[in-house]
């Protein structure tokens, strides 16, 4: 039993990774003001990224593929953050555009390092018999880092107040753009690293569509943990555990694999519905999708 426990932990917290670095990202992202639907396409470009690097050779630098994974985030991040903040364009369809690019590029860059391997990959930590990527341990510390940034520094609090009311940070002094700009790539920046998780660690290989719909799941798991970073911890380890159910009961059911691969997706249908019903999205920054305008009210 007890084995069985620290199984499913070890697999909920590995799933549960590129979640939570994913969707820390948005957080700082929407809590800035600024909706980014994107994070599916920069986390594959951020997988391509650092899966190309890290394959270079035996003797490729493993944190230079991670610094490459940052770099190709925060770059296709940089083309939303101009459409949205710069020209102020829809920040939902620039979003999906987003997805869309970032996917289809990573799917087309990608086909000659199909089957190829990975001389390193980010070794797993073994605290005794509890196996752990150093992926998870960051992503763990940046949530509680984060938590703090929010609400006890001042350059957190000024991002903040960008989400709640530009209008009033701007009369303050704030550059309300420079925040949301630095905000949105900051959010691409850990999708990126998320996705560098999946081709050096997770799966330590290439291969396209790997990011398999968790880009979605992390932007829905904003709402549902009320955009603070420690809850998103517990949201995506119970995420993180459903994949590990999925993949526990399918050879043990006569039902169609297909139903269990849906779960969580059907589930994060159904925990947003319940979050509107509790009125979870009243949490939501004030300003969140609203480009501004000076002197515009």
């Amino acid at each position: 039993m007890d084995n069985i426990v620290v199984e499913a932990l070890i697999r909920a917290l590995a799933v549960g990774t590129p979640l939570l670095l994913a969707c820390l990202g948005a957080i700082i992202n929407e809590r800035a003001g600024v909706v980014n639907l994107g994070v599916e396409g920069m986390m594959a470009v951020g997988a391509l990224a650092a899966f190309a690097v890290a394959s270079a050779g035996p003797d490729a630098n493993l944190w230079m593929a991670v610094g490459a994974a940052m770099l190709a985030g925060a770059a296709l991040a940089a083309l939303h953050a101009v459409a949205t903040v710069t020209l102020r364009a829809n920040q939902f369809v620039s979003g999906l555009a987003l997805a869309l690019i970032g996917t289809g590029a990573a799917g087309l860059l990608g086909k000659k390092y199909e089957g190829l391997p990975l001389f390193n990959k980010v070794a797993d930590w073994n605290w005794g018999g509890f196996v752990i990527s150093p992926f998870t341990v960051a992503a763990l510390l940046l949530a509680v880092a984060l938590a703090f940034y929010l609400n006890a520094t001042r350059p957190g609090l000024t991002l903040r107040s960008v989400g709640e009311n530009p209008a009033a940070a701007d009369v303050l002094g704030v550059h309300v753009g420079a925040v949301r700009v630095l905000a949105v790539l900051a959010g691409g920046a850990l999708s990126g690293v998320a996705g560098a998780f999946l081709a050096l660690s997770y799966r330590a290989s290439w291969a396209d569509n790997m990011t398999a719909g968790l880009g979605w799941i992390a932007v829905a798991l904003v709402i549902f943990v009320g955009w603070r970073p420690l809850r998103a911890v517990l949201g995506s380890l119970f995420f993180g555990f459903l994949y590990y159910l999925q993949f526990r009961l399918q050879g043990n059911s006569p039902v169609p694999p297909e139903v269990f691969s849906a779960m969580p997706f059907v589930l994060v249908l159904v925990v947003l519905a319940l979050a509107g019903l509790r009125g979870q999205q009243g949490n939501a920054p004030a300003a969140l999708g609203r480009p501004y305008v000076r002197g515009e009210r």
